[in-house]
């Protein structure tokens, strides 16, 4: 590349091999972007790399990683560094349940789910803020969830309160950076079709919930990237989640507590 060409800009992406990880990278390819991607699943990376450089010649940097490892967002932007001169956009996707109850998983396991769900996005962001505020560009979204709208339930304990951290900060960072061309969006799907529930051994709860609650994922990043462009601090895809977001936020919290406790057997799994 000669210094008249203008390098395209590159997104990092967390849990970038599957789902709305994956389906995010096409759409940041599709708008020229390369890419930064990151997962503990080496070949998908490869398989999506080759895919996007096909279909948009774009470059994209792989990077597998844990994210519960100590030291793992430091490492992969350091090995990134040898790659890329700067990364002006992340998404936070990396992510999993906890299934059971709160005391029906030992605290390693508890601590490793906080570390990626809660820690990592956030560490991640601050590391790139700094070059994107240098630079006058970025964007950043954090995939949160539905669940971060709606009542704790009766199981999964932390997924939903995770999930409720990321659109506070999102929020906050959406507020502070006005001005800065730097747009922050929490991005909050409910039921997408991913791998996600077949990790955390809830698809045959699951399957049983009306199709009109599910997405897929290209088209919750589809409506997400627009979204961000459009800098929306807080952004839920598809009518019926917006409605459900809606409907929880009106009722009050004994009856919503309530219902959820009725129905978190439904689409969590509650072993003692």
């Amino acid at each position: 590349m000669t210094k008249k060409q203008k390098q395209r800009p590159v997104c990092l992406i967390t849990g970038a091999s599957a789902g709305i990880g994956a389906a995010l990278a096409r759409e940041f390819a599709k708008a020229g972007w390369d890419l930064a991607l990151t997962a503990r699943r080496e070949a998908p990376m490869l398989e999506l790399a080759k895919e996007l450089k096909n279909d948009y010649g774009v470059t994209s940097h792989i990077i597998v990683a844990d994210l519960a490892k100590p030291g793992a967002c430091k490492d992969i932007l350091d090995r990134l560094a040898k790659k890329t001169t700067h990364i002006d956009g992340l998404v936070n996707n990396a992510g999993y349940g906890l299934t059971g109850k709160f005391m029906s998983n030992e605290w390693p396991a508890h601590k490793d789910f906080l570390t990626v769900m809660l820690e990592a996005p956030v560490e991640m962001t601050h590391h790139v803020l700094a070059g994107m505020k240098q630079r006058g560009f970025g964007r950043i979204i954090n995939v949160s969830s539905l669940a971060g709208h709606i009542p704790g339930s009766n199981g999964h304990t932390l997924y939903g309160a995770t999930k409720g951290f990321l659109i506070k900060f999102s929020q906050s960072l959406n507020l502070e950076l006005q001005g800065k061309n730097i747009k922050v969006s929490a991005l909050c799907p409910g039921f997408t079709y991913s791998e996600f529930h077949d990790v955390n051994k809830t698809r045959s709860a699951v399957e049983k919930m009306p199709d009109w609650m599910w997405m897929s994922a290209e088209d919750v990043a589809e409506s997400g990237f627009l979204a961000l462009s459009k800098n929306r601090a807080v952004y839920i895809p598809g009518r019926a989640n917006k409605l459900i977001a809606a409907f929880a936020k009106l009722m009050p919290d004994t009856w919503a507590l309530a219902l959820m406790n009725r129905n978190s057997s439904k689409f969590r799994k509650t072993k003692k």
